[in-house]
């Protein structure tokens, strides 16, 4: 069973937001606590990630399931990236416990980027002699490098990431399994209107598996849009799933 964090009365309606790669539940906090007052929202670990188990395994399939046991019962759902794509796979294996879906700023398809370079140059530190993230982030991707340095237990000198498995199962990653079957439910590809993750060419593939799909995009943001404009994404997110 994933980590989860959840924020607000139980008896409220369920959302689930689905972190990406090399994310965590943490990531999602502020938007999360924001969501409270309307929803019940859980914000897991996904497998490798965080204080979540780690397997040997990262295909869309098996995050999927991993979803599906924290649900019990028709729930909104958002995934960003790596968790839109496990998000995505979710509502076409188990379609009965997805009420909405917003898949952020990714489309059921093989990207070409491989995130493999992160992974190297996350080992590449030695942590023996760090006492502070800072110290850990001169030799990382300055646009990344808050974000990883999020995944750093720095007590622990250890990443709270599966290293070894992500980059084995990056071409899993980066690509979409072939899957049969569509979801009928009201879903939202939401994009950052300065990335090109979604574009106008992936609209007949995604409307094959998502025939209710709609499409929006917030100005001024890119792949990282829920970070770039928190509130525009909160608001989005308010008026969908209603």
């Amino acid at each position: 069973m994933l980590n989860i964090l959840t924020y607000g009365d139980p008896s409220l309606p369920h959302l689930l937001i689905a972190h990406g790669l090399f994310g965590s539940a943490r990531n999602w906090g502020v938007i999360a606590k924001r969501l409270s007052d309307t929803y019940h929202v859980i914000t897991p670990d996904m497998r490798n990630h965080g204080a979540s188990p780690w397997y040997d395994t990262q295909s869309y399939y098996d995050m999927a399931d991993d979803l599906a046991e924290l649900l019990n019962g028709p729930t909104f759902v958002v995934g960003h990236s790596m968790g839109g794509k496990a998000a995505m796979v979710l509502a076409l294996k188990h379609p009965h416990l997805v009420k909405k879906l917003v898949v952020a700023d990714i489309a059921p398809i093989a990207y070409t980027h491989t995130q493999t370079q992160h992974i190297n140059a996350m080992r590449a530190i030695d942590l023996s002699g760090i006492e502070r993230r800072s110290q850990a982030g001169e030799t990382l991707d300055p646009e990344v490098r808050d974000f990883l340095l999020q995944s750093l237990d720095v007590k622990a000198k250890k990443w709270t990431l599966n290293l070894d498995v992500l980059e084995s199962e990056m071409p899993k990653i980066i690509g979409f399994p072939a899957i049969s079957g569509r979801y009928d439910g009201s879903t939202l590809f939401l994009s950052g209107a300065e990335s090109d993750y979604v574009t106008p060419a992936h609209r007949p593939v995604i409307k094959d598996m998502f025939p209710k799909a709609r499409f929006a995009k917030l100005p001024g943001a890119g792949h990282w849009l829920h970070a770039q404009k928190p509130r525009e994404f909160e608001a989005t997110l308010r008026a969908f799933f209603v």
